[in-house]
């Protein structure tokens, strides 16, 4: 088992999270803020993955609650296939249908203040979409 590195693509933002070497737990890096300018992003986060050398990139793949694929999916697999033209190892796409939804719920439940959540939601929705994968991918 390897590292895999999940990256929870918005139009503004962008979570990022890390399994660990065993692919058992997942940790959140960062909310990295988009600049507006493809090249500049995606040589950023293929930097950042190689510090942790995963073997797999894991994009969270927006759906509709029907399982179709909608506008912001697209936007993924553009954003994806950019990362995809710099990156030497495996990727993939996981439903993260919601993942949004429960990072928020446990940071209300935290008490935590909308100005700090708006920071972080991102990585732990980055935190959750890796959870979800990891454990129904057990032995990747």
């Amino acid at each position: 088992m390897m590292r895999v590195l999940a990256l929870d693509i918005g139009d503004k933002r962008i979570g990022v999270a890390v399994s660990d070497p065993l692919g058992i737990t997942a940790q959140g890096l960062e909310t990295y803020t988009r600049t507006g300018d493809l090249d500049k992003d995606t040589d950023y986060l293929i930097a950042l993955a190689n510090k942790y050398r995963p073997v797999r990139l894991l994009f969270g793949m927006p759906r509709n609650m029907d399982g179709s694929y909608g506008f912001a999916s697209e936007k993924v697999k553009e954003f994806a296939a950019a990362m995809c033209a710099k990156w030497d190892g495996e990727h993939t796409f996981y439903d993260e249908r919601l993942t949004t939804v429960q990072a928020e719920r446990v940071l209300c439940e935290a008490e935590m203040d909308w100005r700090k959540r708006r920071k972080v939601i991102d990585k732990l929705a980055a935190v959750v979409t890796l959870e979800g994968y990891l454990a129904t991918n057990p032995k990747l």
